[in-house]
């Protein structure tokens, strides 16, 4: 435990590192969830995941959990809110969604969390905002819609909502207020914080996949889906929330939160080199456009 702790304020104190690696594994999320199809339904992945989680962290963290339990107690709705609708709802939603839109929307959409964030913290924390931060955070978006679109701004005049855009517009939306909510998080270390989020994450699928299951379109895992669960489970859902979690206790949401911005670009990117899909110059320029908004944004003055 103190070897965790120590592991946890020493090589978790690179925040930049932590949310690059978080994009990258959020990125790899993208690909894992179309390898899915045809080997595991959604929420059998969904619920499936967060037991490995559960079953990785109780043990080690669970003792401790017990010990913070008064402190957690007192924030217990918190909590709650947490795990149910940045973990649960956000990925109910992203993969109800997928079956309504196109690719192109997710991911445009994805690339609103990081402002969605940023004016959360201007309206709610009354958080000063500098004009670097405003134009980092445009040549960001800039950056993804390039990656998103292929350079074809031609593709932005067809985009049309449907009920997929907003379900994904919702759970974007939830997931920025968790990432606002990390702000406030109990006073307790963060390993016994999102050990908590996981078990409820884990308690709040299951009602989820009872209606899969009800409604006959469950489909449990293929040799190939247990591979795509455990790198759903042990990267984008374990190693990346923590990350996640640090980054944002070291430098504060709306920093962290233009991180996010990666994901579709490292996504584009493991598309290449896992799908074989080609490279083309629109991922350089959005990955250049993505990376130079973030320095922008992290310019003292």
């Amino acid at each position: 435990m103190k070897f965790l702790q120590s592991l946890w304020k020493g090589l978790f104190g690179q925040a930049y590192l932590l949310l690059a690696i978080t994009a990258l594994f959020w990125g790899g999320n993208a690909i894992a969830g179309r390898l899915a199809v045809g080997e595991v339904s959604p929420m059998v992945l969904t619920c499936l995941r967060w037991v490995l989680v559960v079953c990785i962290l109780f043990p080690l963290f669970g003792r401790r959990l017990v010990t913070e339990w008064p402190v957690i107690r007192r924030s217990w709705l918190f909590v709650i809110l947490m795990g149910v609708f940045g973990f649960t709802a956000f990925n109910a939603l992203f993969y109800a969604a997928a079956h309504h839109t196109s690719a192109v929307n997710l991911t445009i959409f994805q690339g609103a969390i990081p402002v969605l964030v940023l004016l959360g913290t201007v309206l709610f924390f009354r958080a000063p905002i500098l004009p670097l931060q405003i134009l980092g955070m445009i040549v960001t978006v800039v950056g993804v819609i390039i990656v998103s679109v292929k350079a074809d701004f031609e593709i932005l005049r067809t985009l049309a909502l449907n009920i997929g855009d907003v379900w994904m517009l919702i759970a974007c939306l939830f997931y920025a207020g968790y990432t606002l909510g990390l702000r406030h998080r109990p006073a307790v270390p963060g390993l016994v914080f999102f050990t908590a989020l996981a078990i409820v994450a884990f308690l709040s699928t299951l009602p989820l996949l009872a209606i899969e299951i009800a409604s006959g379109t469950v489909q449990w895992p293929t040799l190939k889906g247990w591979l795509v669960l455990a790198y759903v489970a042990f990267l984008p859902s374990l190693l990346a929330q923590l990350f996640f979690i640090r980054g944002v206790e070291l430098i504060g949401p709306a920093r962290a939160g233009l991180f996010v911005n990666l994901v579709p670009v490292f996504g584009a990117l493991l598309a290449v080199l896992l799908l074989g899909e080609p490279f083309a110059f629109y991922h350089a320029l959005g990955l250049i456009l993505v990376l130079g908004g973030i320095w922008l944004a992290e310019r003292k003055s």
